[in-house]
């Protein structure tokens, strides 16, 4: 939180303005915070806050939105006796800010009308009503509220997805998503529907150019020694936004003997992107893949692999896939179901176990629940990995995890009868290495 603060900061104010942002708490009140932000040392400060009063005023209604606990604002400098300026919150926007205790039901209610299993539901919030009864939540910021309500959500439920975070809904005066001010209840339906399709191309064209500064979570594609191909995947994007890239990294490792796929530091992503990633993987007739299955509708999304691809695909050569205790959710959607396939060996650890698509529920401007709406359903195994993890084949610890999928892939090159001699040498030298 302090980074997001930080960055905010320098957004707001013009280049060389401030120095720093620290956020600090108030050891006189457990419950409050301080966000202190350095400007260059001056002699007249006064003189430099009237300068930038519009970015002052702007940081301390979004504090008091999106971080009530930070009552206190203060701007000075580190030169030593620096004077201070502070902005407290003035109460305006207190009809917005709800007390630890409103957070806490508010988010109960959400989870009891939304949550996938409903009798979980009702036990979880049972758990946690006890606990708020007893006062445990009393008096703390929004950082502290959120860390222990989420944990003893995951503790009650079992479910990892199951997370109350910083960051809510729009506040006021602030729009969402295709909804536009001033937009009379009998506007044209047609420059509606405009708008929205706009926004939605709007909305996917950032989507991409943020994807881009991670390369759609694809953090290498190599080619090791003994024609192995080598990809490590950090994110399992939209293939709407990602298609591209992803069809470069398979084309890339299209021409190796075997494949490895690293999911070990994968958190997760979109279960279309787990479609996509595995057609590479599969032949050109559909193969069912996934169930999805929602609880508020009662509706099933099924998940198909592609008859069509960009590129080539990577068939009869084997595919191993590199897993850790970290490997979570999508992550572990796209490991599961090509071994469920058989297409894949999984080399690792059992991964975190999370199975359920999740969607974020804005409790206030400052706080969200993510809450598991929906459950995964196998059409192999009956079933999905909730809770259980991914359990491996060949379970090793996970850094020991690619050094052992490298060197099955290399003796499976030494068994090929037409390796060209200079990759041949290659295999064997790579493998001699591994063993030393």
């Amino acid at each position: 939180m302090a980074r997001v603060v930080g960055r905010r900061v320098s957004e707001l104010f013009p280049d060389g303005a401030v120095v720093r942002a620290e956020l600090l708490r108030d050891s006189s009140d457990p419950g409050q915070l301080l966000v202190r932000v350095f400007i260059p040392a001056t002699e007249d400060l006064a003189a430099w806050a009237a300068a930038h009063r519009e970015p002052m005023e702007e940081l301390r209604t979004e504090l008091s939105l999106r971080l009530p606990s930070a009552r206190l604002l203060e701007f000075t400098s580190d030169a030593p006796g620096a004077a201070v300026i502070s902005v407290p919150d003035d109460g305006s926007l207190a009809a917005e800010q709800l007390t630890s205790r409103d957070i806490v039901a508010k988010a109960l209610a959400l989870l009891r009308e939304n949550y996938v299993f409903p009798e979980l539901a009702g036990q979880v919030a049972t758990a946690v009503e006890t606990r708020l009864a007893a006062g445990e939540y009393d008096n703390l910021d929004e950082i502290t509220l959120t860390e222990l309500l989420t944990s003893h959500l995951q503790e009650a439920s079992g479910d990892k997805h199951l997370r109350v975070r910083l960051g809510g809904g729009p506040g006021p005066g602030r729009r969402g998503p295709g909804r536009r001010a001033g937009d009379p209840d009998g506007a044209d339906a047609a420059e509606r529907a405009g708008g929205k399709a706009a926004d939605r191309a709007a909305r996917r064209l950032k989507m991409r150019q943020i994807g881009q500064l991670d390369n759609f979570g694809i953090h290498r594609v190599e080619r090791l020694d003994g024609n192995i191909g080598y990809l490590d995947l950090r994110r399992v994007p939209m293939p709407e936004n990602a298609g591209q890239a992803i069809a470069a990294a398979m084309e890339l490792v299209c021409g190796t003997y075997a494949l490895i796929i690293d999911l070990r530091r994968n958190g997760g992503g979109s279960p279309h992107g787990v479609a996509f990633w595995c057609s590479y993987l599969l032949p050109e007739e559909p193969i069912h893949l996934n169930d999805i299955f929602h609880a508020d509708t009662g509706e099933t999304a099924q998940f198909w692999s592609l008859p069509y691809l960009p590129g080539s695909r990577y068939l009869d050569r084997p595919v191993y896939v590199l897993t850790s205790s970290h490997t979570f959710s999508g992550g572990e959607d796209f490991g599961y179901t090509l071994q469920a396939l058989g297409r894949a060996e999984v080399i690792g650890e059992t991964t975190g176990g999370g199975a359920h698509p999740t969607r974020p529920f804005p409790i206030s401007a400052a706080v969200h629940i993510a809450i598991p709406f929906a459950r995964s359903i196998n059409p192999i195994t009956g079933t999905n990995w909730q809770g259980t993890g991914v359990i491996p084949d060949t379970a090793v610890p996970a850094d020991e995890a690619y050094r052992v999928a490298y060197a099955k892939a290399l003796r499976h090159v030494a068994e090929l009868g037409d390796v060209p001699p200079r990759i041949a040498d290659e295999a064997r030298e790579a493998l001699a290495a591994l063993n030393d």
